[in-house]
């Protein structure tokens, strides 16, 4: 491969980089072509973009990014295959259902992921990534936290308790 055909590569690599907020490295060499058609597919279903990548060329566009990753540098050895969400759990939630699919496959193992400006290193790191709520679901958790004292104060009006209040503020408003 010619030095400005690296280049090119790195260039877009960075580019991708940049413009994801979140990235993990895995390896999926021991999958065989139909296992890696399916994950593939898996992952185009679940907007995870899956790119096979040489670690050089990584590391230099990991370099050359915007994103404070070095950390992930020590998991760039042995096959290296990047997968790009714009959600931090969905590649996570991925892999790890892809597994359950396929109960004999240990692959694709998780290597590192760079999630909400974190470095996430090691397999073990899997269930932790998988439990980190998107950005959505924080919202809609506090929509429900907001509505929930609105909710109460709404049922009790309702309710044979919203009787008593109606006749104690008549009470109230007939004494002046």
């Amino acid at each position: 491969m010619k030095r400005s055909e690296k280049q090119a590569i790195i260039d877009n690599l960075t580019k991708e980089i940049n413009s994801y907020n979140h990235f993990y490295l895995a390896d999926i060499s021991e999958l065989n072509a139909d296992k890696t058609s399916e994950l593939r597919r898996f992952c185009f279903q679940k907007e995870v973009k899956l790119i096979v990548v040489k670690n050089t060329l990584l590391r230099r566009a990991i370099e050359a990014s915007e994103k404070n990753a070095d950390e992930l540098f020590d998991a760039l050895k042995g096959n290296t295959s990047l997968m790009f969400s714009q959600t931090g759990n969905v590649p996570a939630k991925l892999i790890k259902e892809f597994r359950k699919k396929n109960k004999k496959l240990e692959r694709p193992v998780l290597k590192a992921a760079y999630v909400e400006e974190s470095v996430y290193v090691g397999e073990n790191q899997l269930e932790t990534l998988v439990n980190i709520k998107s950005k959505e679901e924080l919202i809609g958790d506090v929509i429900a936290l907001l509505q929930s004292p609105a909710k109460n104060v709404i049922s009790a009006l309702q309710g044979a308790g919203g009787q008593k209040i109606a006749g104690i503020i008549k009470t109230l408003s007939e004494k002046e």
